[in-house]
């Protein structure tokens, strides 16, 4: 049971628009409804039925923090009236640790709510987020926070850098992860291929860099809401390995994505995004079709040693020319037209896994490409027409093979 003290401690929630305002820097400023800037930062934990977790988790931030900021940060709980009563346990912290606050929030849920919620409220000139469940490693903030200090507008924890990863994923939670991801990429390529972990929760940004615009978000991925609506410039990322939970129950449901999906299309049709200016990169396209004419050329020359001279089927002779020329065009492609992006991506590791990512899209590619030569050299041109048919086979797909090389296979993470 909590005590009466204890009780008067509890904060009462922002309600209204989810909307962060800049700080008021002096206590005689007129707008006395906005936070004081007394703070270096501000750490939002979203809960829900997190009782187990919040002792643990609290204990540990502020061993770091006190360390690091010393009497110059705050953790806010911002709690969805738990039927466990995390806000009650968290409450009964707030004598041994000074720092912390605590909100219940009633008649309102959600993850990415709550921790503008958290926001709004806070008084630090840096804002972070942090999920309640320790699958986060708290030791990660201070590497966060040292980036955002050093001069990032946005500091991420990923888990695909160096230094990340997950701890026991199963293959099916890896393939919805990247799934999601490669949508992401695929729909909004402008906010989510800026960095390489746009499904993480776990990140600190300048308050400045989103105070003003109205915030809108789905579901439980506050980043891309960050990403797509905040005035976000440099953007710094910092590896950590995802635990699993050992206490409490997950919260990743199916509706977790169908969010997700709808967030993508909110984000595609409106607030930041509707002011970009969206340039097709045409030198590069152009860089990127020369490299194709010289697979044109590798291609043609297999098939016909291959269809012509050894009398190998159509289709098989296809398939191992098509290979062949996808071969050719990555190394063409890596050295030369994708160049920037391969500088920044070195070492056999990541060469490998932009050659995949290519295989992977040409592959898809040469499926269509052989569809529409079989389709055109049986029912249009016949036998004596087959390399024109291969042309036209080519020339449909080169457009595909360019942008979804463009945004999986060379993209650039905006980070330092």
């Amino acid at each position: 049971m909590i005590s009466p003290s204890q009780l008067q401690k509890l904060e009462s929630c922002p309600d209204g628009p989810l909307q962060i305002w800049p700080l008021v820097a002096a206590p005689g400023a007129t707008e006395t409804s906005r936070p004081l800037a007394t703070l270096t930062l501000s750490l939002a934990i979203p809960t829900y039925n997190e009782g187990q977790n919040i002792g643990p988790l609290v204990a540990r931030l502020t061993a770091l923090l006190d360390v690091a900021l010393p009497k110059d940060y705050e953790l806010i709980v911002v709690d969805d009236n738990s039927p466990d009563l995390t806000w009650q346990q968290a409450l009964t912290l707030t004598a041994t640790y000074p720092q912390l606050r605590v909100m219940r929030r009633r008649g309102e849920r959600g993850l990415s709510s709550a921790v503008i919620r958290g926001w709004q409220g806070a008084q630090g000139q840096i804002l972070g987020v942090i999920d309640a469940d320790l699958q986060h490693p708290p030791e990660v903030l201070i590497g966060l926070l040292e980036a955002i200090q050093g001069g990032a507008d946005l500091a991420v924890g990923s888990r695909h850098v160096e230094g990340g990863g997950v701890s026991e994923w199963s293959l099916a939670r890896r393939l919805l992860s990247r799934g999601a991801q490669t949508l992401g990429l695929l729909l909004l390529p402008q906010v989510v291929g800026r960095v390489s972990d746009p499904m993480s929760g776990y990140f600190m940004v300048q308050r400045e860099a989103i105070a003003g615009p109205f915030l809108n978000p789905k579901g439980y991925k506050i980043l891309l809401e960050v990403l797509g609506r905040g005035d976000i410039d440099t953007i710094a990322e910092v590896g950590y390995v995802f635990q699993e939970r050992q206490e409490g129950a997950s919260k990743v449901t199916w509706r977790q994505y169908i969010d997700y999906i709808h967030h993508l299309l909110l984000l595609r049709l409106g607030g930041r995004l509707s002011h970009m200016h969206k340039r097709f990169p045409l030198q590069r396209f152009v860089r990127f079709g020369l490299v194709g004419l010289s697979g044109v050329v590798v291609d043609m020359a297999i098939l016909y040693l291959l269809h012509s001279t050894l009398g190998f089927p159509l289709t098989r002779s296809k398939i191992f020319a098509g290979e062949v020329a996808i071969l050719n065009n990555f190394i063409w492609n890596d050295a030369w037209t994708f160049a920037d992006v391969s500088q920044r991506q070195k070492g056999w590791s990541a060469r490998l896994k932009r050659l995949l990512k290519f295989n992977l899209v040409c592959l898809g590619g040469l499926v269509l490409n052989v569809l529409v030569l079989n389709v055109v050299y049986n029912l249009v041109f016949g036998q004596r027409w087959a390399y024109v048919a291969n042309l036209i086979a080519i020339a449909i797909v080169t457009f595909w093979n360019f942008w979804l090389n463009l945004k999986l296979s060379w993209r650039v993470t905006q980070t330092k």
